[in-house]
Parts: structure tokens; sequence; C-alpha cells
């Protein structure tokens, strides 16, 4: 099976699937404050608008897989959503954060259009099936110890619970230490399921633990990761991005400036409509 000849996931207005062109999932690793995320969205709805690319605004109220007990997490679930509900309502577009508890999926799903499983966390079935059972669409990255076709058996778990409305996202495999490669056969193996197919570019030039007490990551490779995504024929592509991430609290050397997305997002559109004949 093709990468294009995966099913359709709407999420509200932004199609993720199939031959439609290439949609996006961006915004900064954490929830930092209301003013930050606010100001994120806008320049996320900017960098999208030359090329009138559909887009959901990310970003996470807490990080529970951290490096050391020091790592900021974030500002809470509570907080959090509020926010992203705000965002959703000032900008008009779909929002995803991550849970880490069964006891988040309901509370998250009265306010987020996507529920993201962690890639730590992609094997939990209790998670899984509790996110299921919100029938909102599901995000559920790959864990970096699974080989592709193991996805399947993941997203069977989700489904049991009548929620078909699934995404599967690659965000790189383990090597060695404090290391991830991709291999980009995983795309379409991936969609042998049936299920779109998320490429995580930031993620996966992530060196997690690499720095000791964090991880570190080499931004300048997202670009030529996202191209090659493209290539393939991926659904959407999963960037993280920030407005100065050398002081970002979570995962700054992997994402982006947010001054950059614009060049690189109509790069990717060129890509993918080559790809799929768009």
């Amino acid at each position: 099976m093709s990468v294009t000849d995966t099913k359709t996931v709407m999420v509200g207005d932004v199609p993720f699937g199939g031959a439609n062109p290439i949609s996006f999932i961006a915004g900064p690793c954490q929830l930092e404050s209301r003013d930050h995320a606010l100001m994120m969205a806008e320049k996320v709805a900017e960098a999208c608008a030359p090329t009138s690319s559909k887009f959901v605004f990310k970003t996470s109220y807490d990080k529970a897989n951290r490096s050391s007990i020091g790592s900021a997490r974030g500002i809470g679930m509570e907080e959090g959503l509020k926010i992203l509900a705000e965002v959703r309502e000032t900008f008009g577009c779909p929002v995803i954060t991550d849970v880490h508890e069964t006891s988040h999926c309901a509370a998250a799903a009265e306010v987020v259009d996507i529920i993201q499983i962690p890639a730590f966390l992609c094997r939990q079935t209790d998670l899984l099936l509790a996110a299921g059972r919100t029938m909102k669409p599901l995000n559920i990255k790959k864990g970096q110890f699974l080989a592709p076709w193991e996805m399947g058996n993941v997203a069977e778990k989700a489904a049991s619970t009548g929620n078909d409305q699934i995404m599967l996202c690659e965000r790189g495999t383990s090597f060695g230490y404090n290391t991830l490669i991709n291999d980009f056969r995983g795309l379409p193996t991936m969609a042998e399921t049936g299920y779109p197919v998320i490429f995580d570019a930031t993620h996966s030039v992530q060196q997690p633990g690499g720095r000791g007490n964090s991880s570190g990551g080499e931004r300048k490779f997202v670009a030529t990761l996202a191209r090659a995504a493209c290539a393939v024929g991926v659904a959407g592509l999963f960037i993280e991005t920030h407005q100065d991430p050398d002081n970002a609290p979570c995962d700054g050397p992997n994402m982006i400036q947010v001054d950059q997305l614009a060049t690189l997002i109509a790069q990717l559109r060129d890509y993918d409509a080559l790809t799929k004949g768009l």
C-alpha cells in the first residue's frame, strides 16, 4: 500500500491522509504561558498563510517524560487546557496535546481536537483504550524501541474501542546511546495499516539524554528529513518551533526558529505536490 492510499482523518477542517495535500502539526514543545502560546499560534498561522496550508497547533501542558527531576514539565493540565481552548477560539485552528495518564484523556478531549500518545507510552494498553474511548482523533507516536510493523498492534488496541480516527507518527528509532535514526521504509510499512502516517521531523533529530540531564539535538537536519518524508508522501509533518529555541525550557536543540517556518513549509508543499501529483 502506498502512503497516499490510507484513509483520511479529518481534524476540524484539516485533512490528514489519502491524496490530500500535506497538513502540519506545529508549535512549541512546552506550553510556557498564555501569552507565549497565543504569540506562537499567531506566528504558525502566519507561516502557513502564504501557501494556504492547513495546521493544527501543538503544545503540551505537561512533559512527563523528561531527562531529570530538574527538567521543566509545564504549567499543568487545568491551566493548560484553558489556554489551548483560547488558542482554538482565537485562531480557529484545531489544537493537540499529549496525555500521559488514563485520567487525563476525558478532560483533554473536552478541549483538544487530537489526543497524542507519547512514544514512550505507545504500548500502554489502558492509556490507548482511554484515549480511544474519547472518540477524538489520535496521533500515536511510534516508540523509539519499536519496529514499524509493530504499530499495527498499537493501532488495533485503540481501534478496539470503535474509534478508527487514528494517525501513526514516526519520530525516529533508537540507535546506540543518545541517538535516533530514521528508516524511511518504515513510513510505507506503517501505512499498510490503512491509517495516515505523520512524520515528526524535529524529534527525529533529538539526542535523548544527550546533554546528561537534558536532551540534545541537531536542528540543522530537520529540513533534510522533512523533505525526505515528503518525497515518500506522508499525510502530515509534525514540526516543533520556537522564537528562541536555544533558550526554550524543553527540546530547544531540535526545534526550529519560527521565523524559518514559512520558508520550510513552502518547500515541503512543493515536494508534497510533486510526490502526490497535485
